[in-house]
């Protein structure tokens, strides 16, 4: 029996085994494709593609997010490209937005058609790189015979999936390679390499998004990748990275709802932080305004009332603003 065939009878039979998928990621995901997208192992035709003008579309909707990817995948594709690896990333249904791979190499990704347009989630592919890795909401390797397609089974696909801003799925980053020599051994370091670019992009397009905000970089030791939390000026935590998320229960996705950040890091060394910060802050607004409270006020972009309050729960008097001049009667709090 050829390898082609062997490999079609071995999708069938766990698709069929009624205990496989509960053993098995790999065989889980191929039930998926089977039975939830209908697809058959042994089709030969080439990966789906969009027209130019809905690929335009796609391309023009996920503009920061090429933007922001480009710079992270020149720089890992300068790591991985003389392998004989393809780097590619997608968007959150799958559709491939942008490559890199050597002159070489195109042939070899083009011949099955992954280029920008293919369709590679799991209901078009089954079991790859981008589909399972969007599927799974985790990185995965995807290695020869795990793919659901026979045609698949000469290539080794990595997926790291993508979280925006508000910690729901954006894309996907895929490191593929055809090459007969490529080793299993080498999938964890490639993984590892590809999952840390993927942050990189998160990072980034986090950065950019509270680009306005004050970031604050959460140490977790119990995490290897990092937590970012957005705060605005009034010190309420607006937003949070998907680990950031997950460290201080905040909600796997969608908008956060604002909180203060002492109440989010409680009495942790990030805590006295940013309490750190904001008396720092108050301290330069009153020297340049020479003491004068509503000065101050009006520099920080808060009511008088506001500073004073702040300024009572850190424990500033207007005498500690290192200048002399006038101040305001502070208000009545009480």
């Amino acid at each position: 029996m050829s390898g082609f065939l062997a490999h079609v009878e071995q999708v069938e039979v766990a698709v069929a085994s009624p205990s496989a998928a509960a053993r098995s990621r790999i065989a889980a995901s191929w039930r998926r494709a089977s039975v939830l997208h209908g697809l058959d192992p042994g089709a030969q035709r080439r990966i789906a593609r969009l027209e130019a003008a809905a690929l335009a579309e796609r391309v023009d909707q996920a503009a920061q997010l090429r933007q922001v990817a480009a710079q992270e995948m020149d720089r890992l594709f300068k790591l991985v490209g003389q392998s004989g690896s393809g780097l590619f990333l997608a968007d959150r249904d799958g559709t491939v937005l942008d490559r890199r791979c050597r002159d070489a190499d195109h042939e070899v990704f083009s011949a099955i058609g992954l280029e920008p347009g293919a369709l590679c989630g799991e209901c078009h592919e089954g079991t790859n790189g981008f589909g399972t890795a969007l599927a799974e909401e985790r990185p995965v390797i995807i290695h020869r015979g795990d793919h659901f397609l026979a045609r698949n089974t000469g290539f080794t696909c990595i997926g790291a999936p993508l979280f925006g801003s508000e910690g729901g799925l954006v894309g996907v980053l895929d490191l593929s390679t055809a090459r007969h020599d490529h080793l299993p051994r080498s999938n964890l370091l490639l993984a590892s390499a590809l999952v840390s670019s993927a942050r990189r992009i998160e990072s980034a397009l986090f950065r950019d998004r509270y680009r306005q905000d004050r970031i604050l970089v959460v140490d977790q030791p119990e995490q290897e990748e990092l937590s970012l939390l957005a705060v605005d000026r009034d010190d309420f935590v607006i937003g949070a990275t998907r680990a950031a998320r997950l460290a201080y229960g905040l909600g796997l996705a969608g908008p956060v709802v604002p909180r203060p950040a002492a109440d989010v890091l409680g009495q942790s060394e990030a805590g006295r932080e940013i309490a750190e910060v904001r008396r720092a802050a108050i301290l330069r607004a009153l020297s340049r305004a020479s003491g004068n409270v509503s000065a101050a006020a009006r520099q920080l972009g808060i009511g008088r009332a506001t500073l004073y309050a702040q300024m009572k729960a850190l424990k500033i008097s207007p005498g500690l603003s290192r200048a002399g001049g006038s101040t305001d009667p502070a208000p009545d709090l009480s």
